[in-house]
């Protein structure tokens, strides 16, 4: 009979739908980025707390083992101890010192230059800026004693002040970074070139563009700009010990060194020496932080 197939469908179906499994999807209440991230930046904090702790603590239980978690009295009297150790304040105005006119000089330079790139159509321009590209593949330890000898060069011919063992021969080889120009050439390319054409038909020079509309639009450039070549220059290392043997030419990276000698490690006191040098550079990146993801997003608009 015809009634049958229909009255067979008509049952089957519901047995279907009944056994047929029903498929949810798994919505979690934040980004499945975050159970990466969230391990990542536990991993990043230790090492910050640990250095936070052991500021707090005598020298016998800084070399406890198993190590001490948690100090019985925190000693905060380290942090003076360790400001009276070493003329600390006279460190922190060297580092102040050479920080500032780096990060004056980078920003002035790497503007210029930056913009140069960006805008300027000059004869071999293209190589010009592939060779100082190439420049950020060559690392420092390669090229450290060639500028050593132009910095020893530098003082004894032009200026005493910016040769060995002066604080000048801190700025010397970092007054603009190949960095630098780049980041902010890149960032330059994405402001709207309709803007310059207009106030250049209105009379405005070269320089006029550059200081009165692309520097202004270019705040996030300049600000993470900026806070890159502060953490650089307060931190570093390495250079200042090749060049620097005076006490009242050191920064402070040096200056840590007064709590590590031959055969003893003041660990206290060195942790809370590293806590006071390091809350400067906190505020700079909590000022900072707002411009960075901007930045770097703009300079990848357009290259």
């Amino acid at each position: 009979m015809i009634t049958t197939p229909i009255l067979d469908t008509e049952i089957s179906a519901p047995q279907a739908q009944s056994h047929s499994p029903q498929r949810r999807k798994l919505r979690l209440p934040f980004s499945p980025w975050h159970l990466v991230l969230i391990p990542l930046t536990f991993l990043l904090i230790v090492p910050l707390l640990w250095m936070l702790v052991t500021s707090l603590e005598s020298e016998g239980e800084a070399n406890r083992f198993p190590p001490v978690l948690l100090p019985e009295r925190p000693r905060f009297e380290n942090y003076v101890e360790a400001w009276n150790a070493a003329p600390f304040g006279h460190f922190f105005l060297n580092s102040l010192l050479v920080t500032s006119v780096v990060l004056v000089s980078n920003l002035i330079v790497c503007s210029l230059a930056g913009y140069a790139f960006a805008r300027i159509r000059f004869l071999g321009r293209g190589a010009l800026f592939v060779t100082l590209m190439a420049t950020l593949m060559v690392p420092f330890q390669v090229t450290m004693i060639p500028v050593f000898l132009i910095v020893k060069w530098f003082g004894d011919n032009v200026w005493a002040g910016f040769g060995i063992d002066h604080i000048g021969a801190l700025m010397l080889p970092n007054l603009a970074t190949a960095f630098g120009i780049f980041f902010l050439r890149q960032f330059f390319q994405t402001v709207p070139v309709e803007l310059e054409e207009a106030a250049r038909v209105d009379g405005t020079s070269r320089l006029g563009v550059l200081f009165k509309i692309v520097l202004p639009l270019s705040l996030p450039a300049l600000s993470t700009l900026a806070a890159l070549t502060v953490l650089t220059s307060w931190n570093d290392f390495l250079w200042p010990l090749i060049v620097i043997t005076s006490q009242d030419q050191m920064t402070i990276p040096l200056g840590l060194s007064y709590f590590q000698g031959a055969h003893r490690v003041k660990w206290p006191l060195l942790m809370a020496a590293n806590v006071m040098s390091l809350l400067p550079m906190l505020l700079v990146f909590v000022g900072a932080q707002r411009y960075f993801v901007q930045s770097v997003a703009s300079t990848g608009l357009k290259g």
